[in-house]
């Protein structure tokens, strides 16, 4: 195992009717004025707005609202909701929704003291910012309990590039997580976000393995977990076993505790980013529709070769076929499309934007991936733009 420093200080406050604790919560952290950031009007529709508003006064909270928050979420409506902040003189931010919800709140709570643009490349440093928390709505990113947070630039001459950064000081103070709250999602939206947990762990688990059982057998257990239950939320959404299993198993995907300890990918994550960026496609829809074609592609090296024989027996159950591990490899991959087909996503490009790309798509996707040939991509396979490339010609059917 190699050797890793962990911290996960969130709060993370789990059950039925738990949003009405918002209220005490945000007192007990001492603050006078919140910026409460939201998505679109189902916040709204379900109540839960009104019920966050009524615990919020009842513990004299003041508070203010940005609403408008979109799937990709943009960098302009981030750099609104800071000039809100610092007219207002917020003292901490809660975000009720989503990964892009809480995304943009985070993006908020640091640009309150800094560039947020700039940070997330690398040009300014992150030093301060405002405290967050949330009430999530959607089981998907993690970003609940993470220190992530992927902004989109809308802004002029951004070119829709995607991009994230992760600090300690992003980490929401508290997550408030009602499974009920899940019930009314579309079953598109729940599919998406079952296919991005799974991603946060496949993420972190097809890199060469060294020998790191205690993490291998916990992502194995989130997998087997998040995979058996997926199904069910999408065919029964207000089955609360479901749900919360699905649930919890978001936060753990992506707080780190299922890639302690190893080398890490992520080349489906920067590839998917550029797609979404440029099509504005759902996250989920679009890692799903590119997954398969990165696994066939760097599926090549015996120790990557085993790291999907490994999954295919311990998590889908899969006989080994020990003379040629590669056949129990190819096995899994075609396994797990065949999952992400019983939740209705698509598995190429062709299903996820109703068209195939054009050679000009793939190059321009291919050289924003590198940021403009700054960087590679991936762990099992260092990425640059060929072999990015490749990966979207392969899928692009």
């Amino acid at each position: 195992m190699n050797s890793f420093e962990y911290h996960s200080p969130t709060n993370v406050i789990f059950g039925k009717g738990v949003e009405q604790q918002i209220g005490e919560k945000v007192a007990e952290c001492g603050c006078k004025k919140l910026l409460i950031v939201y998505g679109g009007g189902s916040v709204k529709r379900s109540g839960l707005l009104d019920r966050v508003e009524k615990s919020l006064s009842e513990h004299n909270i003041e508070y203010i609202e940005l609403g408008g928050v979109v799937p990709n979420p943009r960098l302009s409506l981030v750099q609104k909701g800071v000039e809100m902040c610092l007219k207002e003189s917020v003292d901490m931010i809660l975000g009720v929704g989503g990964g892009s919800v809480i995304d943009t709140a985070k993006a908020v709570a640091m640009g309150v003291y800094g560039d947020v643009w700039a940070i997330i490349e690398g040009r300014e440093k992150l030093e301060k910012a405002l405290p967050t928390c949330n009430i999530l709505t959607l089981a998907a990113t993690g970003s609940e309990t993470g220190s992530g947070t992927v902004i989109t630039n809308d802004t002029l001459g951004g070119d829709m590039l995607k991009k994230g950064t992760k600090h300690q000081l992003l980490r929401p103070v508290f997550t408030l997580m009602n499974p009920e709250l899940m019930y009314t999602l579309p079953p598109y939206q729940t599919a998406c976000g079952v296919v991005d947990i799974m991603m946060h762990t496949f993420e972190r688990f097809f890199v060469p393995s060294g020998v790191n059982e205690m993490t291998d057998r916990i992502a194995e257990a989130l997998l087997k977990t998040v995979m058996q239950y997926g199904v069910i939320c999408y065919n029964e959404p207000e089955n609360y076993t479901a749900r919360s299993e699905v649930m919890w198993a978001g936060s753990l995907s992506h707080n780190f505790i299922t890639g302690l300890g190893r080398a890490q990918d992520w080349a489906t994550h920067q590839i998917e980013h550029e797609l979404g960026g440029m099509f504005d496609v759902a996250h989920g829809a679009g890692l799903a529709a590119v997954w398969g074609s990165w696994a066939r592609y760097v599926c090549k090296e015996a120790d990557i070769i085993s790291r999907f024989a490994r999954y295919g027996v311990n998590v889908l159950g899969l006989p080994m076929n020990y003379a040629e591990p590669e056949r129990t490899a190819m096995a899994a991959i075609e396994a797990t499309e065949r999952y992400f087909q019983q939740l209705d996503m698509p598995i190429c490009i062709s299903e996820l934007l109703g068209r195939t790309l054009t050679d000009a798509e793939i190059e321009e996707l291919s050289v924003k991936c590198t940021y403009y040939g700054k960087r590679r991509v991936g762990g099992a396979i260092k990425m640059g733009e060929k072999e990015i490339a490749d990966v979207l010609h392969m899928a692009n059917k």
